[in-house]
């Protein structure tokens, strides 16, 4: 059964990533990595807003003391709250520039600690990391042989990450516990000419919704590894997924068109599917 679209903003983003759901605001958060820009857009009103970095910018989440963190090619920044705007001024939480490496997809834990990815541009295998960094700034590398540091989520009980990889097609389940993991294992493997697995997100139900990067899909994944719906799109890099909207039942995904020599009219574009399932509240980063 096809599961209905609708594209939210008509963009054309290089490389649209990282939707996240801003509860307290009302709003959708995502960004363009290449672009360097941090997009807001309420599905309310319409309303959408666009800020620029001064940097590549691989994930933007809400914080719990407002405004915004940014996961950025040269470590981990705060932008302060600023009424009408995508944030205030901005300052550095954590820097740590390597040469040859950017930031990349992040995602916050159940105890308001921010996981933030990195990868090389050139994507040599083991460039990247995945970093653990708390609300004071303290940051501790919790995979450090990684090539592509992409999708990162919890079950709804906290007691399992789910990760991704992408050049291993492998969405990854750990144990969780205290900030720590472990008992590393696969969930699911991306079978060849169905694309790369990307940004993911997890449901209510505990289902893990994966994009696919060269696949023009969305697919959900059940707990034990089943694969159960497929949301095919009208282009073929679908990057990243998250729940919004009023009751978290809305499934919004980002899409890039970086690379593409004749992309379609779409690539770019926020894409939502009403009435998807029910997403879990993300919780903010403590800091």
């Amino acid at each position: 059964m096809r599961t209905p679209y609708e594209v939210a903003v008509r963009a054309e983003s290089e490389l649209g990533e990282g939707p996240t759901w801003d509860a307290a605001a009302g709003r959708l958060l995502w960004l363009d990595i290449l672009g360097c820009r941090v997009h807001t857009y309420d599905p309310a009103t319409g309303r959408r807003t666009t800020r620029r970095t001064d940097q590549h910018v691989g994930a933007v989440k809400p914080r719990a003391a407002g405004g915004l963190v940014l996961n950025l090619r040269d470590g981990i920044g705060l932008l302060d709250p600023e009424e009408g705007d995508t944030g205030g001024g901005f300052r550095w939480l954590c820097r740590e520039p390597v040469p040859g490496r950017r930031a990349n997809d992040a995602a916050v834990a159940p105890d308001g600690s921010l996981w933030a990815g990195t990868m090389r541009y050139d994507e040599a295998p083991g460039g990247g990391t995945l970093s653990r960094v708390t609300g004071d700034g303290s940051a501790e590398t919790v995979l450090d042989d990684v090539t592509v540091s992409n999708g990162t989520g919890w079950s709804p009980d906290g007691r399992l990450m789910y990760y991704i990889d992408t050049p291993t097609r492998r969405v990854e389940v750990f144990d969780h516990a205290d900030g720590r993991v472990s008992g590393r294992r696969t969930l699911a493997e991306i079978e060849e000419g169905a694309g790369f697995p990307d940004g993911l997100t997890v449901d209510a139900e505990g289902c893990v919704w994966v994009a696919l990067w060269q696949g023009s899909a969305v697919r959900r994944y059940t707990p034990d590894g089943r694969l159960d719906r497929v949301v095919e799109l009208p282009v073929p890099l679908v990057t990243a997924c998250a729940f919004g909207g009023a009751g978290l039942g809305d499934l919004y995904i980002t899409t890039a068109r970086t690379g593409l020599t004749d992309p379609p009219a779409l690539a770019g574009s926020l894409f939502v599917v009403p009435g998807a399932g029910r997403g879990l509240p993300q919780p903010a980063f403590a800091g």
